[in-house]
């Protein structure tokens, strides 16, 4: 009987075993089961017999052998924990993994969210034991769930511990009240009796495309990637291009034509790291295309001698493009204003040399107008004032031109077999009344740069981003009237007042050349530009606009009939 009952049981266990193994594999995480059956009773042994008196007593039983040593499973990843910080010019949400920020809004004019969980936004801080080795962020606890930096209280401390791989990591988050910029102070101890070489790195990611997305995140997706590597800026404009460079430099930036992400290293050590996956496979069968990714980072990789420590400082910055911000930072060269196009045997005529003055200046009236569609307007006025010389000379020169075009045409009749001499006639009767044929451009080249300088003043200024001008609300969802000097007017009625300033304009400039030419351009002119202004910023469209109407009384008041002017005008022209 006790034999059939070991040989049964020793069946049910094998059977078990074998339906465990074959026909239900366990899972990655144990579901809750019942509780097991009760084993079967097995045999009771009979207890051993006494020892017979004068026997040898008998020899200790051979010990078991040990049983295989198992390997311990790794700890589980605490939970993860968040604390906000709260500060007037933005909120945070820092998480316990590896001190990330998970949430970063500005407060900069509305709402605007620099982070988007999984397509946008920093990585943590990232311990590798082991350079050889990939890290990963390092599991840390919180000082506190609740900060709060005000005027009165002008910075705060969030400190985060944790370990890897036998490390001691410690990372302090320093909040300010005035500005966007978080200080990093990083310190990493090894305990150990060996010295450490480690890596230590803090990224910001990005998708490499953003079509499809809500719009919230319209600017604020980054574009391009910059930094500064022994005082020379470079920039990569395509985040779908294949990018692996690590460099020595003073800061790496990844933004916007508003916004910007930044590390700036306080200490020596770290390296520029600058990474993207490249463009991405296209899709197949009707597939969505996967999103490629980007990345900044800043990484150190120190050597730790036993019971020794390591200390960084990173800045980082994540907020609007203002200059004095950026300058404050040496971060003022990630503002893209080009550069002039003029041949390149030349050399470049770097914008900021008049971009930047005029940027200045805006913000400078803004803050005594407390409006930047005033603002605009007068630094429209001023630089108009300041050529007004160059385009009086100009206007008079034109007039002259005009005044001799009946006396040209007939020349070029008279001598329309030999345009050599038709040339040469032509020269000598504006050489004889003084006029010259350059008088009307060369006063207008020299304000060109000014002017392009102050369209991409206006284009990456930061600044006009949900500005009023005249903004008398909302209907039907619709603002009324310009309620943003970034966006483009949403009733159009700016880019056609534009255009309609534009054709006066052109109908009181003194026509030179053929008049069938001059009514085609009075038309096509002002629709052109209409149609390629009604998506621009209003700021842009203002300024225009306002430059037309200024051009307009300077030409109405050179128009206005006095005795003896026809002479001045004839005598300026020659001098010019």
């Amino acid at each position: 009987m006790e034999k059939r009952a070991l040989l049964a049981a020793l069946l049910m266990a094998a059977l078990l075993v074998i339906y465990q193994t074959f026909f239900f594999p366990a899972p990655q995480e144990a579901p809750t089961q019942k509780a097991p059956a009760p084993p079967p009773p097995a045999a009771v042994a009979p207890p051993p017999a006494p020892p017979q008196p004068g026997a040898a007593p008998a020899p200790p039983a051979a010990p078991m052998p040990a049983a295989p040593a198992v390997p311990r499973p790794e700890a589980p990843r605490p939970p993860q924990r968040l604390a906000t910080a709260e500060a007037p010019l933005y909120r945070a949400v820092v998480s316990s993994e590896g001190g990330k920020l998970q949430e970063l809004v500005l407060r900069y004019r509305g709402e605007k969210a620099m982070i988007l969980v999984g397509d946008l936004g920093p990585g943590g801080l990232i311990v590798a034991p082991d350079v050889s080795q990939p890290g990963e962020a390092v599991p840390m606890t919180l000082s506190a769930e609740q900060l709060s930096v005000r005027p009165e209280r002008p910075s705060a401390d969030l400190v985060l511990t944790g370990q890897a791989d036998g490390l001691r990591v410690r990372q302090t988050l320093r909040f300010h009240s005035e500005g966007y910029a978080i200080d990093v102070l990083l310190r990493v101890e090894n305990p150990g009796p060996a010295p450490r070489t480690i890596a230590v790195s803090l990224p910001w990611l990005t998708r490499q495309a953003w079509r499809g997305l809500t719009e919230k995140f319209q600017g604020q997706q980054p574009t391009e990637i910059v930094w500064s590597a022994g005082g020379n800026v470079e920039r990569i404009e395509d985040l779908a291009t294949a990018i692996n460079q690590t460099r020595d430099g003073e800061w790496i930036a990844m933004g916007s034509v508003w916004y910007l992400a930044a590390f700036v290293p306080q200490t020596s050590g770290f390296k520029l790291v600058a990474w993207s996956e490249g463009k991405p496979p296209e899709p197949k069968n009707g597939d969505k295309a996967p999103a490629g990714r980007a990345s900044i980072a800043v990484r150190a990789t120190p050597t730790i001698a036993p019971g020794g420590a390591w200390e960084g400082r990173v800045v980082l910055y994540a907020g609007p493009k203002e200059y004095e911000r950026l300058r404050a930072l040496g971060l003022q060269e990630t503002i893209n204003f080009g550069g002039f196009p003029v041949p390149r045997k030349w050399g470049g005529l770097p914008m900021e040399w008049f971009g930047v003055p005029i940027l200045l200046l805006m913000n400078w009236v803004y803050r005594y107008v407390g409006n930047y569609g005033i603002a605009i307007i007068l630094l429209t006025v001023v630089s108009k004032v300041l050529f007004y010389p160059l385009t009086v000379k100009s206007m008079r020169s034109m007039k002259a031109m005009q005044a001799l075009q009946p006396q040209a045409n007939a020349l070029k009749n008279k001598y329309k077999d030999d345009p050599e001499k038709a040339k040469k006639e032509t020269m000598e009767l504006y050489r004889k009344h003084g006029a010259n044929p350059l008088g009307g451009c060369l006063p207008m080249v020299a304000q060109v740069p000014i002017f392009y300088a102050l369209y991409l003043a206006l284009s990456v200024s930061v600044d006009l981003q949900n500005a009023a001008f005249l903004c008398f609300g909302r209907l039907f969802g619709v603002d009324l009237w310009i309620c943003d000097l970034a966006a483009q007017d949403p009733t159009y009625v700016l880019p056609i007042l534009m255009g309609v300033t534009m054709f006066v304009q052109q109908k009181m400039t003194p026509t030179v050349g053929d008049p069938r030419q001059a009514k085609m351009m009075l038309i096509i002119m002002p629709g052109f530009f209409t149609l390629m202004f009604l998506n621009l910023p209003s700021g842009l469209v203002l300024y225009w606009s306002v430059s037309n109407v200024l051009q307009i009384v300077q030409q109405w008041y050179m128009n206005r009939p006095r005795p003896g002017r026809a002479k001045r005008e004839a005598k300026d022209a020659g001098r010019s």
